[in-house]
This record gives structure tokens, C-alpha cells and sequence, in this order.
């Protein structure tokens, strides 16, 4: 007979693999926690996501297991949680996770509360079912917690004191109108940025080695910079290039079927953890495409496309939505969908294929993954070229039909997992990322599936003016949290770049006043993770610095500056203006890890240019490409039709001269209406960058 537990009604595929599990497993639920309120019982939280390979590794080892089980529910309530659906939670553990033992944590993530305060008695992410890698078995270590439970409860109540009061001085100082925010800040950011960057293999730090998108933003922003004002900073246009193309030709991008696993476990981005993320997906494609227009690169173009294939082959339902994660593992094994043997390559590919292909990568030599091969490229078409004696097209030619027929053998193999729940904050990066590309790469396919998340999202997570955060299976739930409002809008305000749509802007400002209305510190100025009617937690995060994802407090404050300035709205300004100066001490200790918010930083000393357009939608089509023909990163385009309806007072004034009429703006001097696109091109070339 199959054991259910309480995780059988949840929606959250997570949860779901738990749902057979002998463990008497709870959602986070106000159940749970009465139930450990009355047995004065500690609860076990272990927090973790579907596509996490220690997550499974520990399923199979202890939660699968009958003995293990029965201390764990003889000892503890026992609550699962998917940190993709409840990020609170997890920032809240992940920190108090860093507090208790000086290192960062990760996933899963096994922490041990207090029944009534749920502070943390101790905590680790993975512990294995038998001693081994130092740490003894989980069973004893759930006797030992329990045990520390009840006999040393004083104890226990001194280090919940301790950590309720760094919990408390973990916000940013106040600091008032006199605080001087400096391009100074901005240069600094940039000579760290440098000191970090790997000059052999690209990209930033040690392995493992992750993408950090809005670092690299940050590089190609600052040469952009530079160039306008007649100083380009070469050294910054090279850590992007050099780093993008690095991540490009490595295994941790799928070298035939598009976009990137999550991280890369070695230095040179060869062997990835293979799971892919959407949220990476979406700052990458949105990435590729901004570097293809700004450096002319075709390569970065090509990445760009090949991925946002991939996300409207593989990752978006039928109904519109983004789906969330491929896992790592297929058949119990990770990264067995994607790698090859020889035999296997050789016995798919004619004698010239397979010539080519061994030297594109590196296949003559010795395999690189447990025997097998992950394929990464190891030399370019022109060397192949000259090393077989054949022209380049030729061997394009060779490269291209060689790999279509791995990729539809791949096919037939078993695929991985997928997470298939929505998640709005996913699903925005993902907006913002398939807009960029499809308005720069001339994609209108890549606009036509970002509007369809949109409506999606809309039509399903947006009820009586509140967002929620998640769905699956037809229902959502979960009060929505800091990044899906700010993703959203700075997604949404992206996708209206690519395509007017009427309503787009509405709805952009109704999220934007419940992030001001229900979000914002009112006292200390930017915006706590929750809002103000949500569950009462141990503790109320505030982000500041990037992550996996950029903060939510920094694309929140670029996303409300440039709606402000599109607006002529004060408030949105000032809130925007509020959290830079909240955050600004914290940047100040460590600027690479502040990438977005020094954007808006950016764009606070040089607020952006916002180009209005106004005519019938096929008279400004020339308009349109034009203010997008060349990388402007302090570009707000907007191509309104003659027609469109509900549009903001002073967009509404902003009508159209018996001509396509033209307003440009710089933060807030506007030039006159422009008539003659010879005009426009004046106002234009001061913010840009050719490739």
C-alpha cells in the first residue's frame, strides 16, 4: 500500500515527490506549528526544490527510509518547503543558517526550530544516512538536536536572544538627505569588478563558477558610459566579451539544444550542475542580446536565439506560462540526457561529420564527464577549417547537419524532470529577457511568447488588485512577494518597448502602487521582501544585494525611476530616490555584489532618455527600429499608436503633429515635438553606442 502524507494535496511538484515519503511530512502551515506549540515539540524544516540533486540524493537516503523516518516523526514535526514557492522562508533560514555556522548554506537546507518562536536550534543543508565527509549519521544527529532540546532549554533561549538581535541590526542605516550619492561609487564598483575577474577562463571568482548576469550588465554599461563621453573603457567591454563568450563555448551551455544549466562545477565552465534554471535563462537571453547589439558580435546573437528556441520549445505551457526548472538527473543519473559516449557519436555521424565535430569539440581527446562526453567547444570553425583543408562554409555546413541529427537522437532519450508550476518572478525575468531579445534581434516570435506570459500571469495570479506568486494545475496561491512586483514591472515596461499593447501601462502602475502601498519602509525608505499583510515571520528581510536573481530592492528602484520619469510621477521618483540612499551604506562595503542597484544608481545621476512616439503604428515602425539600432542602455522607447486608449495624463498630451511626432526627454528637460526623423537622429546619437 503507497503511505500519503499531508504534502499529497499541495500543488508544488517539490512537495509533491515528498508526498509518498514514510516521513509525516507538513506544508508550512499554521497545523504544523500548533501542533509544535502544543507537544512542545521542535520542528524540523528542511527547504528544498525539485531540481536539486542533494535535495534527491537525501530523499533516497533518509527520507525514503523507514528507520530514519520513524525518529524523525517520533522527535519532530517535520515540514517540507519549496524555496521556490516560499522565498521568505527560505532567506530567513539561509540566514540564520550563515549565523550559526560562518559559511553560506544551500540546498537542501535541514534546519532544527524552537516549537514556539521558530528561531533555530542548529541546522546544515546535506547530511547523509551513514558517517561519512566528516558529518555523523542524520540519525544521530536528530537524537543529539532533540535531546539538546529538552535538556538545555536555557541554553537554547540564549541563542534565540542572540540571533532576535542580529536579526534586528541586520537593516541598513538610516541615512538622511545629506548623503552624497557619487559616480565615484560607480568607479569604485568597477576597479573591484576587475579584481575579481578570472582573466584566463572569464567570469568572476572560483569554481564552482556562476554567471553573476548583472555584473557583466554592469561592465557593458560602464564601457557605454565611457564611450559617450568620449572614453571608452576597453578593459570593461573585454571582461563581457570575454566572459560571455567563455560561458557560450562551454559545457555549462547546452551546445545543442540551448540555454544554460545552472552553474559550472570547474573554472572553466566545461562540466555544469546540469538542472536549468528559467530565472538564468531570462537575465542570460536578455544579456546575449543587449551584448550582440553593443558589440556586433554574431555569436552573441546566435546564443541569444538558440535560447530563446529552446525556452519556447521546452519551458513554456500551453496556456502561456514559463515553467520553472529541467532537472538535473534523468534515470537517476545527473546529466544523463545530455552527455555522449564515442561509439555513440561516431556511430550517428558519416566520416566528414565526425571529423569536424571531434576537433569543434575536442572529441579526439579524453572524455570529460565520469568517461563520457559533455560537449563544450574547444576550436572555432576557421582553425577546423585550415585543419581540415576545406572552406569555413563547408564545414558550417558539416557542424550544422552533424549536430540536428545528435539533437534529434537526444530527443528519443528520457528527459529530465520538469518542474512545471509558474512562478510570477521567474516568469517576469523571463518577459524582460524574451522582449530584449525579440525587440533587438527582430524576433517578433520571441514578443508574441513574452505577451503570452503576460496575459497568463494576469489572467491568473493578478486577483482584486494583488498579485500572488505561484500556480500549477489551475490553481494560485501564495501572496506574491518584493521581486515579483519589481520584476514585473521593470518585465512589463520592457515588453512595451518591444510592442504596445493598451493596458500594459495600467497595469504596470497598479503594481507599482501596491509596491509603495504595501511594500516600502516608510520610515528608513526601500522595500522589505513581504508585505505589510503578510504571515508574520521571525524576521522581515529586506535585500539589498544580488543574488541568483538581481535584488528585488535594486531593480524595484531602476524600474520606479524610469516609470517616473516616463510618468512625470514625483512619488515613484522619490521612492526610487529613498532606496538608493537606505542602501547605500550597505553598497559602499561590498560594490560587485550591488550590480542592479548600482544601475539605478546610474540612472539616478543620469536619468535615462525616454523617447515617445506618436502615429499610426506602420509609420512609426521606421521610427521604432531606428531608436533601437544601436546598444543605448539609457534608452526608454515607446511607440504609442494614434488609438491607444487609458493612456496617463501626460502621455495623453503627447499627440502626434498630423505626423509621426517624436518626444525626447532626458530625465526632466524635454526637447520640442519632433517631426522629421533627421531631428530625431540628433537627439539619438548622443546616447549611444555602435557595435
Amino acid at each position: 500500500m503507497t503511505h500519503n502524507n499531508r504534502l499529497a494535496a499541495e500543488t508544488s511538484p517539490y512537495l509533491l515527490q515528498h508526498a509518498h515519503n514514510p516521513v509525516d511530512w507538513y506544508p508550512w502551515n499554521e497545523e504544523a506549528l500548533d501542533r509544535a506549540r502544543r507537544e512542545d515539540k521542535p520542528i524540523l524544516i528542511s527547504i528544498g526544490y525539485s531540481a536539486c540533486h542533494w535535495c534527491h540524493v537525501m530523499e533516497q537516503e533518509s527520507f525514503e527510509d523507514q528507520e530514519t523516518a520513524s525518529v524523525m516523526n517520533e522527535l519532530f514535526v517535520n515540514v517540507k518547503v519549496d524555496r521556490e514557492e516560499r522565498p521568505d522562508l527560505d532567506k530567513i533560514y539561509q540566514t540564520a543558517h550563515q549565523m550559526l555556522v560562518q559559511r553560506p548554506g544551500g540546498w537542501p537546507l535541514n534546519m532544527f526550530l524552537t516549537p514556539q518562536e521558530h528561531l533555530p536550534i542548529f541546522g546544515g543543508t546535506y547530511f547523509p544516512r551513514e558517517a561519512r565527509h566528516g558529518l555523523p549519521p542524520f540519525k544521530e544527529i536528530l537524537r543529539r538536536v532533540a535531546e539538546y532540546y529538552r535538556q538545555y532549554k536555557n541554553e537554547v533561549e540564549k541563542q534565540n536572544n542572540a540571533l532576535t538581535t542580529a536579526f534586528s541590526q541586520m537593516q541598513a542605516p538610516h541615512r538622511g538627505p545629506g548623503l552624497s550619492i557619487s559616480a565615484d561609487m560607480l568607479l569604485r564598483a568597477r576597479e573591484d569588478i576587475e579584481r575579481q575577474f578570472d582573466a584566463r577562463h572569464g567570469g568572476f571568482g572560483r569554481a564552482p563558477k556562476f554567471f553573476h548576469p548583472t555584473t557583466l550588465t554592469r561592465c557593458l554599461r560602464h564601457w557605454a558610459a565611457g564611450a559617450i563621453g568620449g572614453n571608452p573603457d576597453a578593459q570593461a567591454l573585454h571582461m563581457a566579451r570575454y566572459t560571455l563568450h567563455a560561458m557560450a563555448s562551454g559545457g555549462v551551455y547546452d551546445q545543442l539544444g540551448g540555454g544554460f544549466c545552472r552553474y559550472s562545477v570547474d573554472e572553466a565552465w566545461m562540466i555544469p550542475h546540469f538542472e536549468k534554471m528559467l530565472y538564468d535563462n531570462g537575465q542570460l537571453l536578455a544579456l546575449y542580446a543587449q551584448a550582440a547589439l553593443a558589440t556586433g558580435d554574431d555569436t552573441f546573437a546566435r546564443i541569444a536565439g538558440q535560447t530563446g528556441d529552446w525556452v519556447m520549445r521546452e519551458m513554456q505551457s500551453p496556456h502561456g506560462g514559463y515553467y520553472s526548472t529541467l532537472d538535473a538527473d534523468s534515470e537517476g543519473e545527473e546529466g544523463k540526457f545530455y552527455v555522449w559516449t564515442s561509439e555513440a557519436l561516431q556511430g550517428l555521424l558519416d566520416a566528414d561529420e565526425w571529423s569536424a565535430m571531434a576537433l569543434r569539440y575536442g572529441l579526439d581527446g579524453n572524455p570529460n564527464f565520469e568517461g563520457k562526453w559533455n560537449l563544450h567547444v574547444s576550436a572555432g570553425v576557421d582553425a577546423i577549417a585550415e585543419r581540415l583543408g576545406r572552406p569555413a562554409e563547408e564545414v558550417r555546413a558539416r557542424l550544422a547537419g552533424a549536430q540536428q541529427k545528435l539533437f534529434a537522437a537526444r530527443e528519443k532519450r528520457v528527459r529530465p524532470g520538469r518542474d512545471e508550476k509558474i512562478l510570477t518572478s521567474w516568469n517576469a525575468l523571463m518577459i524582460k529577457g524574451m522582449a530584449c531579445a525579440g525587440r533587438l534581434l527582430q524576433r517578433p516570435d520571441f514578443i508574441d511568447s513574452a505577451e503570452k506570459a503576460l496575459d497568463y500571469l494576469r489572467g491568473n495570479l493578478w486577483t482584486h488588485g494583488r498579485l500572488l506568486a505561484t500556480a500549477k494545475d489551475g490553481k494560485a496561491h501564495l501572496n506574491a512577494y518584493l521581486d515579483d512586483y519589481a520584476f514585473l514591472i521593470d518585465g512589463t515596461l520592457e515588453l512595451l518597448q518591444a510592442r504596445w499593447r493598451d493596458g500594459e501601462l495600467q497595469f504596470v502602475i497598479a503594481l507599482a502602487e501596491v509596491l509603495l502601498e504595501h511594500f516600502e519602509d516608510g520610515d528608513r525608505g526601500a522595500f522589505f521582501f513581504t508585505a505589510d499583510d503578510h504571515e508574520s515571520l521571525v524576521y522581515r528581510p529586506k535585500p539589498d544585494a544580488d543574488e541568483a536573481m538581481p535584488s528585488g530592492n535594486g531593480i524595484a528602484a531602476y524600474a520606479l525611476q524610469r516609470l517616473g520619469h516616463l510618468l512625470g510621477e514625483r512619488r515613484y521618483l522619490e521612492a526610487a530616490e529613498r532606496t538608493i540612499r537606505a542602501l547605500y551604506p550597505v553598497i559602499e562595503h561590498y560594490r560587485p555584489g550591488f550590480g542592479s542597484l548600482l544601475d539605478a544608481v546610474e540612472e539616478s545621476l543620469e536619468p535615462p532618455q525616454t523617447v515617445i512616439l506618436r502615429g499610426r503604428p506602420e509609420s512609426m515602425q521606421a521610427w521604432q527600429q531606428r531608436c533601437q539600432r544601436a546598444y543605448a542602455p539609457r534608452r526608454l522607447t515607446l511607440a504609442i499608436p494614434d488609438d491607444a486608449k487609458g493612456l496617463p495624463a501626460m502621455l495623453v498630451e503627447r499627440t502626434n503633429k498630423d505626423t509621426v511626432t517624436a518626444y525626447v526627454c532626458t530625465g526632466h528637460a524635454c526637447s520640442a515635438p519632433i517631426t522629421k526623423l533627421t531631428q530625431l537622429e540628433a537627439e539619438l546619437v548622443q546616447e549611444e553606442v555602435e557595435g
